[in-house]
Order: structure tokens, then sequence, then C-alpha cells
């Protein structure tokens, strides 16, 4: 067991070989606090004026989460549709979803973001969904954070911090797992390893991580016999970081981060549109596999150098991100054959191919004041450059397998891109008084894009055609706070952000660029810690206007880009923890988010006052976690929680294609032993009552836009696993 004066030696004596940063982090943790770089520096949660929640690495292992969508229903105002597999995932923040392809979450790895900024490579659908083992934790910043974060973070970011070498002692983690899905295929199981190695004392060290998860499948096709357990899906990672402090002042970090998932199909069911689902309700109808691989590589260089007066950052990485995704597409096109052939054939079957590819680097170089005085600043500039690629091939085939000439292939589609944004920053607070501070804020950026339109095929228009754009766009915010102790703070924000548009496809009567889309966030929020951190309170009030909306709009019954209309999401957010005795926390999140049009949106047959989609009007959920000390330098623990969400819908309210997903409650129960700290036996309940609610519902519509059938992404059913660690 840690007790605080071993805590405090090792503190003292590790301090004079460590960056001024990592000493921050290091008091912060020591007295019991959670840190977060929120605002690019190292602070104490509670003192930051965003609303932000941070769940912990060990508390995903804890619960046994494996992906976003195991850990999103306790995170207030947060919701993760899930498309089938983990990366197949849209996030929505403040109830501020996609209605285009672009994301409308920031994704960022430790100091850049991941995922493409352009609207043609599908980031909104395609998210970074990381394997938890070498993760520190997860900072969800909810609002515009624009000024900080620039582009494409109008309802939030959501921040992956990895675990950092340790410079001072061999360290060694593993570990083994084994769980069951009811109705899956056989057990799943994972292994991880984590090796962190001093090479000089005090000054060099490396680590290094591998991770693997064979996830079985329980979804079959009513369509192909072959199909059984489809959903199955395998998960690999590993990571390699260095550390070097040759001097107090100047630290380098040089990391590579690897990961890849390979699904043999979708985890969704099929059910007919009076909502009744198909075969053994566990079924989807496909007739090929639908399978999805994404691979990723990132590779980061990070140099920090303290001045005493001011601490100079360099953040460089380089990413290349590759998606390739199988659709059966034959209730869209398949369904069309008779109309497109003399004399009709049949109907038959298009499987749809997709590839998406990412070429990324980014260089952001800042200077920030020292923490703790009276007047703090950070000044900064960001570079980034995507080239992006998105390959779509329908093939056609009758119900035999055999290809149809003259509509084989349907349709061949590239939309190559190019994406470069500039940008400079500020960010600064000022203590007027040891009550009242005030933080402020800006950006200015300028992204250039270039596109090229490849289109042809059987029901598409020969084409190679160029497109471009460029803007200029301006963010800031602005928080007030008044602290009323030294641990209770209230606090008024004001930000705006934005969304990059982009140059349009190239159809007659199409508008040429689709602009950027803004957010303006107004927010009040309290915080506090009382009767000596017994009690945590953290609660915000939000209203965010959304104007100049992306979305896809029909011209001419060709899709394009447009703008159309403005939105509304206001709510109420927050969390609530009481610890009565020591090892014991009852905590409480939950949300209310009313997202709806705020005019007229007829581009999305929506009208105002429609709900908008992928967004629960009320979510939260409880937990009891209790640590306890066993006898014999033994520990254990126990958790259990419940997390709730309501109905969202699939599209905005008025859409006569519109379905709306059954709310869904989840018991998770998790309990852990310890030996003499050294190895650890756990295990975990993920939807213990088996509830059969679900995660999204939408209507899959033909090639004449009727409505064909209904789609389920389904709570995972009932998963119950063990798992053995061990760390030296």
């Amino acid at each position: 067991m840690k007790t605080g004066l071993i805590i405090g030696a090792s503190l003292a004596a590790l301090a004079v070989a460590m960056p001024a940063q990592a000493q921050d982090a290091a008091a912060i943790e020591a007295s019991g606090e959670i840190v977060v770089t929120a605002q690019k520096r190292v602070e104490n949660v509670q003192d930051v004026p965003i609303a932000i929640s941070v769940v912990g690495g060990e508390e995903l292992q804890e619960q046994g989460s494996a992906s976003l969508v195991d850990y999103a229903g306790y995170v207030p105002g947060m919701n993760v549709s899930n498309g089938g597999t983990p990366g197949q995932t849209t996030i929505t923040l403040r109830g501020v979803a996609p209605l285009n392809g672009s994301q409308t979450v920031g994704i960022y790895l430790d100091d850049a973001p991941v995922g493409s900024s352009a609207i043609y490579n599908r980031a909104g659908a395609f998210t970074i969904d990381l394997m938890p083992y070498d993760l520190e934790r997860i900072e969800v910043l909810k609002g515009p954070q624009g000024t900080l974060y620039g582009a494409s973070s109008i309802g939030g970011l959501v921040k992956y911090v990895t675990v950092q070498p340790d410079t001072t002692q061999f360290k060694v983690r593993a570990g083994v797992e084994g769980f069951a899905i009811k109705g899956g295929d056989g057990l799943g199981w994972g292994a991880q390893v984590m090796v962190n190695a001093p090479i000089v004392q005090d000054k060099l060290a490396v680590s290094g991580s591998f991770a693997w998860r064979s996830t079985p499948g329980w979804v079959d096709s009513v369509n192909n016999a072959a199909l059984d357990d489809q959903n199955k899906y395998e998960q690999r990672g590993g990571r390699v970081a260095l550390l070097w402090t040759p001097t107090p002042e100047l630290s380098v970090k040089l990391a590579g981060l690897w990961q890849s998932l390979d699904s043999d199909g979708n985890g969704l069911y099929a059910a007919d549109l009076t909502g009744e689902r198909l075969g053994d309700g566990r079924s989807f109808n496909n007739f090929v596999p639908e399978s999805f691989d994404v691979d990723l590589d990132y590779y980061s260089a990070t140099i920090d150098y303290d001045f005493g007066a001011a601490i100079l950052t360099s953040a460089t990485t380089y990413s290349e991100t590759q998606s390739r995704q199988l659709q059966d597409a034959s209730y869209a096109f398949g369904v069309l054959f008779p109309f497109l052939t003399n004399p009709p054939i049949a109907p038959g079957i298009t499987p749809f191919y997709l590839d998406l590819g990412l070429e990324k680097w980014t260089q952001e170089l800042r200077l920030a004041s020292p923490g703790g005085g009276r007047f703090e600043w950070l000044i900064g500039g960001f570079f980034t450059d995507e080239t992006t690629s998105n390959s779509q091939l329908v093939r056609s085939f009758d119900m035999d397998g055999n290809t149809i000439p003259g509509l084989d292939p349907l349709a061949i589609v590239g939309l190559p891109a190019t994406y470069k944004e500039y940008a400079v920053f500020g960010n600064a607070t000022f203590k007027l008084s040891e009550q009242f501070h005030i933080t402020g804020g800006v950006r200015w950026a300028r992204n250039e894009q270039t596109f090229r339109q490849i289109s042809s095929g059987a029901i598409v228009p020969q084409a190679n055609d160029p497109g471009e754009s460029a803007e200029n766009v301006f963010t800031y915010s602005i928080s007030p706070q008044f602290h009323i102790t030294e641990d209770a703070m209230l606090y008024g924000r004001l930000a705006t952000g934005y969304r990059p548009g982009g140059p349009n496809v190239i159809v007659p009567n199409v508008p040429p660029t689709v602009d950027a889309d803004r957010m303006k966030n107004y927010e009040i929020g309290l915080k506090a810690d009382l009767a000596d951190r017994m009690v945590s309170v953290d609660v915000a009030l939000f209203w965010m206007d959304w104007t100049d909306i992306q979305v896809v709009r029909a011209f001419g019954g060709v899709s394009g880009g447009a703008n159309g209309g403005k939105a509304t999401s206001k709510g109420v957010e927050g969390s609530f923890a009481v610890r009565p005795v020591t090892g014991l926390t009852i905590s409480a999140t939950g949300s209310y988010t009313d997202s709806t049009l705020s005019e007229d949106v007829p581009e999305i047959s929506g009208f105002d006052g429609d709900r908008l989609p992928a967004v629960p009007k009320y979510s939260g959920a409880l937990r009891a976690d209790y640590e306890f000390e066993i006898g014999g330098g033994n520990r254990g623990s126990l958790g259990a929680g419940v997390r709730h969400a309501s109905s969202r819908l699939s599209l905005v309210e008025s859409d006569p294609l519109v379905a709306r997903a059954k709310p869904y409650t989840s018991v998770d129960l998790n309990a852990s032993v310890t030996f003499s700290d050294h190895w650890t036996l756990r295990a975990y309940a993920r939807n213990l009552l088996d509830n059969k609610g679900e995660m999204a519902r939408s209507t899959f519509a033909d090639g004449l836009n009727r409505p064909s059938f209904l789609g389920i992404s389904p709570l995972q059913p009932r998963t119950i696993g063990v798992a053995l660690d061990m760390a030296f």
C-alpha cells in the first residue's frame, strides 16, 4: 500500500530531475486531485473553467471497458452511436450530431489531432477507438474548443492521454483475459503486456506495449447461412515511447503507435418496418459479408524546454489511417435492376466497397508562461497538411453470383482531396484577485483545400473534375471565474468553434463550395470540493447556437453539400460524488439535452422545433465503488453501475425516414483482489440483466428512396469476463 509519506519522499527525490510540467502534475496527483491538460498546461480539473469529464485508464480496465461505447454512458452529455464495430462510431457531445460526413467532436492523441478535418473522409462516422491498456486517462471537454484545439470541435473534444515512460524504475505489467457474450460463438480473449526500462537513471527511458483482443460474434444473417456469428473481430495494438530528460529544463518524447481492427461483419440487427426483428431477433439480412478493417500508424515527437520565464513546446506528428468497409447495398441498388435493363431482369446483389485513406502531418509550436502566477499566458502556431482518399466501387451480380453485363461495375467513384490549415492562437488568464479570475483566448485560422471528382459506371456519369476552396476563420473564448472558496469555483464561458467547409461535388446547380458552420456556446458552471473532499460537485448549464449547418442536399437527383439553417442545443449536465467513508465513492452523472432546429431546414426535411438526431434527451448513470484492505498486504475492490439513455432519432424529427431507437438501461458490475501489489484477479459483467435496448436505429431506403427495412445497433448482450494481471 502506498502511504502519503512514501509518495512525498518519492516526489522529493524526483523533483530535481523532472521538468517543471511533470513536477506540477506530480504535485496535483499527490494531493489527491485529478490532472488535466485541457488548456495545454498541467492543471487541477477543478480549476479549469470548462466542463470536463475524466476517465482513468485503470478505471477502464477495472470495469472491463474495451471501446468508446462501453464507457460513454458514464460521461454526462456524451453519446456514442455504434455502426457495428469499434471504429464505426459517431460521437456527440451536448446534442451536436453531424448532419453530413464530417465530425463535430474533435479527437486528440496527446498533443495533436487525429482524423481528417476535410469533408470527404467521413470522420464523423469513423472515429479512432483506442484500446485502453496504454492510456493514462481520457479527457472529455464539452462545448466548442476552437480557440485552443481548432477545427471540427464544435461539440467538444475527446483527448486520449497515453502513459509516459518513467526514467526512475524498471516496470513490467501484463495480463490475460477471457470473456463470454450471451449468444456468442465461443469465448473471447485478450492479452497485453507493457515494459518500462530506464536506460540512464533519471535521464533516459523507453517503454513498449502490445495488446491483442479477440471478440466473438453473435449476429447471424437471414439471407446467408454461412454468415453465422458474423460480427466477430480482432483488435491489435502496440506502442513504443522514449523519454529523454538530459537536464531539468529539457524534455524530449518520441513515440510510435500502431493499431488495427479486423472485423468479419457488423453487429447490427435487421427488423421489418413495423419493428419486428428478423430471424432469431439477432440477425441481419445481408447476402455478402460486411467486413470492416482499419489500420492506424501514428508517430509523434514532442520537445519541451523550460527557459524559466516561459516553456517552449514543439509537437510534431505524422499519421496514416486506412479504412476498408464492405457493405451489402442490394436493398438500395440491387432492387433497381428491373428498372435499368430491357427486358427487365430480377433484382440482384450489389456489394459496395468503400476505402478511405488519410495521410496527415501536424506541427504545433507554443510558448507558455509558468503556472501559478498572477498572469498566465500562452501563444502558439499550428499547421496541418492532409492528403485524403475516398474510393467507392459498386459491383453487380445476379442471385447466383454471376456478374451482369452492362451493369458491372454499377459505379466507380473517387474523391481524392487535400487539406492545409495554418493557425495562430493565444490564451491568457489574469487573476484580478484571489477570488476573481478571467480567462480569454483567440484563434485565427486559414484552410486551403483541393478536390477531384472521378466517376464512371452504369448509373453515374463519366467525370474527372477538380474543385478547390479557401476560407479564413476567427474564433474566441472568454471565461470569468469567481472562486467562492479555495475549493469551489463559479464560472461563465462564452466560446465559439467552427467546422471547415470545402469544395463541393461538381454538377449543375450545385454551389461550388460548402461554407464552414459555426457554433457559439454560453455556459454557467459550478465546480466544488466540499467537506474536505468528501463531496464533489460539477454542474453546467449551457445554451449553444449552431449556424450555417452543413447538410447533405439533393440537387435534381444528385446529392451534394449545402449550408442550411440554424439549431439550438440547451440543457444541463453534471456529476456528483460523495465519499462517506474511506474507500467508498458513490457517484451520479446526468444530462438533459434539448437539441432542436431553430428554423425550417428544407434541405433535410426539417422544421423549426424538430429534434436533432443521435441525441438522447435524458441520460445518466449511478455508480458505487469500494476499495478495502483484506490484510496481509492484500486489497480488494467492488463496483456497481447503472447507465441509462432515453430514445434517440436517426434523422431530424420530420424526415419521413426517421426511426427512433429504444431506450436502454444497463447494469454493470466489477470486482478485483490484488495480492501484495503484484497480482490482481478481476471479474466484471456488462449489461448484466441483458437489456434489449438500442444504441441506434435507422431506416434503410432503396434506390428510389422508399423505406426498405430497419437497421438496429443493439446494446451488447450480457458480457461476463475474468482477468489476471501482474505488475512488477
